[in-house]
């Protein structure tokens, strides 16, 4: 493959990895200034919010993995709930939707992100508030640069904004034009709402945690709940082509907070446990497409992976992913998981890879658990739908012009010189996909609608609830020790380009830029978690530098093969840390020309 676009980058006091080379530099100064890695992240977070507010902000939700040296892997989960009042029964039988809007009021669940990064800096990190949210509000209020992917966003859904959602208009259109890319942007809006937190924090007085606390009240009891329940009360439009008032409260927020909890663990063949979020999202595909290939041919060739390699992959996705649909959600059965990873029923799991690539849905019954699947899935009426409107997501937005998105994320990881380790993916609140409540100057989000309008399934609509969430970082540990920390943005992709990278770094041998840039591929065989849901069940998409002759072998066994680009698939981030030696190193992807890593 020769050379890769960057180095892997090495040093002893900090790494910072993330999707946006400013929440990098961010990170990067806290540390600097005596920060550990979760005061680090934290700042990096909020700076995502501002700067790529196409992938992420405010309003939307948070998934951490993090450890210390000598600790457990901890899970800090900051995705809000459904509300209390979207039941099946409002949306179907009120409604009569069939399908949860990927846009509007509707589809929003509790705001979690800022429950979620408090809570990580008042129980892990050691700056105060102001010193971690200082870099996101200077760029909210004094401007920030325009990447090309946001402004072409914003120009994607420029007529919705005028027709419908004004509030966005004046937020995102300057004199009606779309902001050019290189252009300096400003949110003074949410600069003052941080802004107004923060003073919250100072009246409230007393220690650090006292005044962090005080801030986390006025955003879920105070003037921000109060702004959110009256801007949801007045409908707008969404995907359905109609008008709707949401169903989120000031009180489905005053009672929520972000939570702790044990993630799933798995080891792995290279030694170590490799971390994720458990079945309520899809954290474990990753876990079981590994254990599916434990015992399969895996090669790379000059950083390449042949083309059996990405075969024996892809269908190993179609698995994992069929049973994500069958048995994954917040309503699961607590059960299912060990049944799901055990070693009998990954046997014969294995047996159904031949030479062929498959051509339907195939969940399985992980100990006697029969799947469950929605009528829209089981009878197929997704089935040949494009999952996204490109067809390719590129772990960019892929957006349509009434505003559904779709693979839309950000990611950071950070390790520090303590051996502190934070893997985050935080997403949701897109301005594509919601009107911003103008006086807060941000919108809410919509991951309800990955959730399904029929009873008694994994990831029904529930209130109180958790939908189950694409959102998935990866964290893996040696011994005691965290030494690896990673992940992407890319929806139902994310864990398709992880595979990608882990296959590249522990089976073939590539440093962490290495396999970041080895070529990516990933499936869309199996029904996609954004409206409209749809699926092609022997579609692969790949990057052109896996070779001509690749493409062509993958033809020959029945894929049905799109050439993405050379660069095109996956946002990967990566950092770590050797326990014995102290050495840490970090690598961003090159790909869109806008993540990077920073250490020294």
């Amino acid at each position: 493959m020769g050379s890769t676009t960057r180095p892997e980058l090495a040093g002893t006091h900090g790494m910072v990895a993330s999707t946006h080379w400013l929440a990098s530099a961010a990170g990067m100064a806290v540390l600097e200034e005596d920060g550990n890695a979760f005061d680090a992240a934290v700042a990096a977070g909020f700076v995502l919010q501002v700067v790529e507010p196409h992938l992420n902000g405010p309003g939307g939700e948070l998934p951490v993995l993090f450890a210390a040296p000598g600790g457990p892997v901890r899970a800090l989960c900051g995705q809000g709930p459904v509300p209390a009042g979207a039941t099946v029964e409002h949306f179907r039988d009120e409604l009569g939707l069939e399908l949860i809007p990927g846009s509007g009021l509707l589809p929003a669940t509790v705001p979690g992100a800022w429950d979620g990064w408090l809570s990580l800096l008042r129980d892990h990190g050691t700056k105060r508030l102001d010193e971690v949210l200082r870099f996101a509000i200077g760029y909210a209020r004094d401007g920030f640069p325009v990447v090309p992917r946001l402004s072409e966003t914003i120009a994607t859904v420029r007529e919705l904004f005028r027709a419908w959602w004004p509030s966005s208009a004046r937020t995102w259109l300057r004199d009606g034009a779309v902001p050019a890319p290189g252009t300096r942007l400003r949110n003074p809006a949410l600069a003052a709402t941080w802004q107004r937190l923060l003073r919250a924090a100072e009246e409230a007085g007393g220690d650090r945690d006292r005044r962090i606390d005080a801030a986390r009240r006025a955003w879920s009891q105070g003037f921000v709940a109060e702004a959110v329940d009256r801007f949801v009360r007045h409908p707008v439009a969404d995907s359905s082509g109609r008008s709707h008032p949401g169903v989120l409260t000031g009180q489905d927020m005053a009672t929520y907070a972000a939570s702790y909890e044990e993630p799933v663990t798995l080891p792995t063949p290279e030694g170590g446990r490799l971390a994720k979020f458990g079945p309520w999202c899809q954290g474990p595909v990753l876990l079981q497409q590994l254990r599916l290939l434990e015992e399969l041919p895996v090669e790379y060739r000059d950083g390449v992976a042949t083309p059996e390699t990405v075969h024996h992959a892809v269908e190993a996705a179609k698995l994992a992913f069929a049973d994500r649909e069958a048995h994954y959600g917040d309503s699961a059965d607590p059960g299912v998981l060990p049944e799901l990873l055990a070693t009998g029923y990954t046997d014969a799991r294995r047996e159904l890879i031949g030479e062929r690539a498959a051509a339907t849905l195939r969940p399985g019954s992980p100990g006697g658990h029969l799947p469950r699947l929605p009528d829209f899935v089981a009878e197929g009426r997704g089935a040949g739908v494009p999952p996204d409107p490109s067809g390719v997501g590129l772990g960019e937005p892929t957006v349509s012009p009434n505003g559904d998105s779709r693979g839309d994320t950000v990611h950071l990881d950070v390790v520090d010189r303590w051996g502190n380790m934070v893997s985050a993916t935080p997403s949701g609140g897109w301005l594509q996909s919601s009107p911003v409540i103008e006086e807060l100057g941000f919108c809410l989000g919509t991951r309800a609608q990955m959730c399904w309008l029929r009873e008694g399934l994994p990831n029904s609509l529930v209130p109180g609830r958790r939908p189950r969430s694409t959102l998935s970082p990866s964290l893996l540990t040696r011994g005691d020790d965290p030494v690896l920390a990673f992940g992407t943005p890319g929806g139902d992709q994310q864990d398709q380009w992880q595979l990608c990278f882990w296959l590249a770094h522990a089976r073939g041998g590539l440093d962490l830029q290495a396999a970041i840039d080895a070529p990516a591929w990933h499936t869309t065989a199996f029904p996609a978690s954004f409206y409209p849901r749809g699926w092609q069940p022997r579609r692969v998409l790949v990057e052109s530098r896996l070779g001509a002759d690749a493409v062509e072998r993958l033809r020959r066994r029945g894929h049905e093969v799109t050439d993405a680009g050379p660069w095109a698939l996956g946002r990967l981030s990566a950092v770590g840390r050797d326990p014995d030696t102290g050495m840490l190193r970090g690598a961003a992807n090159a790909r869109g020309a806008q993540g990077y890593a920073v250490g020294r």
